[in-house]
């Protein structure tokens, strides 16, 4: 049996979501914390964090599979500015969260939207649709803004005091830091949950999958969101800039990826992912050289000595080594995804006939 707790709580770990949780703690109920994790968005390493500097408990919730799904089939109320499904974002995570109430003994969830703080998810309409489409009308409480609602359940019955709600909304954040200085904290959180399908370049990685998989997995994405991302056509390679960006890069190996590793010098894990068929030599030779161009320490020995470097290329059980010159003045046009690439996207997607 899990422990019992009175509320379920969304968790992003911006600084709203934390607040909601306390106000409702505040009254003497238990809450636990639900700490989404997609390809997108997700710090679950920070669960421990949030329990020792706010006092909140929380677990990690993996809905990558159903994000992903959502994402594919297309979100009932579209995209934002970028790639960002705000409406249905919520709309999958209170659905999937309403199912966890039975499971924790809880009466009730709790969400940290203030009316009109974001443009395309917190306005007052958005806010409906995201409640009647999650079914969560009578288990819903958003304690930021609850006086600038119609009651809930909730409060109806007392379990929650709705006088100890606040009346916040629009985009100032004031309120949150007095709020959060009341409370003592330290270290103060970010607004949001720190999503990159709102961001141009994090976007862009995302719709050059989307323009080469028929149907992308959780591990496309999740690869397209780590270390360097180069393209040459439906040749896709990624490789890391820092030690944690290989760890990110390794977990998302499949076997029937191309993984380059620089031999005897310290340099970036690569992996090449076919997206259309295998890979030629000469690709995996291009995509070397790409790659072994980024250890500073390997460039530096072939620009001394003239020797060239030794690339160890794996893919599933069988490896290759490629000896190669380390150089970005390569045979395929290897770029980085663009910006502009997401309003083109989303425009064929519109309309397939453009």
């Amino acid at each position: 049996m899990n422990k019992q707790y009175d509320a379920l709580a969304l968790l992003s770990g911006g600084l709203d979501s934390i607040l909601a949780i306390r106000t409702v703690m505040d009254q003497g109920l238990t809450v636990l914390g639900l700490h989404f994790v997609t390809p997108f968005f997700g710090k679950p390493h920070l669960i421990p964090f949030w329990k020792e500097h706010y006092g909140i408990e929380a677990v990690e919730v993996d809905i990558r599979q159903a994000y992903v799904d959502m994402m594919l089939d297309g979100p009932s109320q579209g995209f934002g500015k970028w790639l960002n499904p705000c409406i249905d974002c919520k709309i999958t995570m209170l659905s999937h969260a309403v199912k966890l109430l039975p499971e924790y003994g809880a009466k009730f969830l709790v969400s940290g939207e203030v009316v009109g703080q974001r443009p395309m998810s917190q306005r007052a309409d958005a806010l409906n649709v995201i409640t009647k489409r999650a079914h969560v009308r009578d288990v819903l409480l958003r304690p930021l803004s609850a006086k600038n609602l119609n009651p809930t359940p909730m409060e109806k019955s007392g379990l929650v005091d709705r006088e100890r709600l606040l009346d916040w909304s629009g985009r100032g954040r004031k309120p949150q830091y007095a709020l959060a200085e009341h409370y003592g904290f330290t270290e103060i959180p970010t607004p949001g949950g720190g999503c990159c399908l709102t961001e141009a370049s994090g976007a862009s990685r995302f719709v050059k999958v989307l323009m080469h998989r028929e149907r992308p997995s959780a591990s496309d994405f999740s690869l397209a969101r780590a270390g360097r991302q180069y393209w040459a056509g439906t040749h896709w390679l990624t490789f890391g800039r820092t030690a944690e960006d290989n760890q990110l890069i390794e977990a998302c190996v499949e076997p029937t990826d191309y993984v380059f590793k620089v031999v005897n010098f310290p340099g970036p894990l690569a992996v090449g992912r076919p997206v259309a068929g295998d890979w030629s030599n000469e690709a995996v030779h291009d995509a070397a050289a790409l790659m072994a161009s980024y250890s500073g320490k390997a460039r530096k020995h072939f620009e001394t000595t003239g020797d060239k470097i030794a690339v160890v290329v794996k893919r599933g059980s069988a490896s290759e080594t490629f000896n190669i010159i380390p150089t970005r003045e390569n045979i395929l046009e290897w770029s980085e995804p663009k910006p502009a690439i997401v309003k083109d996207w989303k425009k064929s997607q519109a309309d397939p006939d453009a």
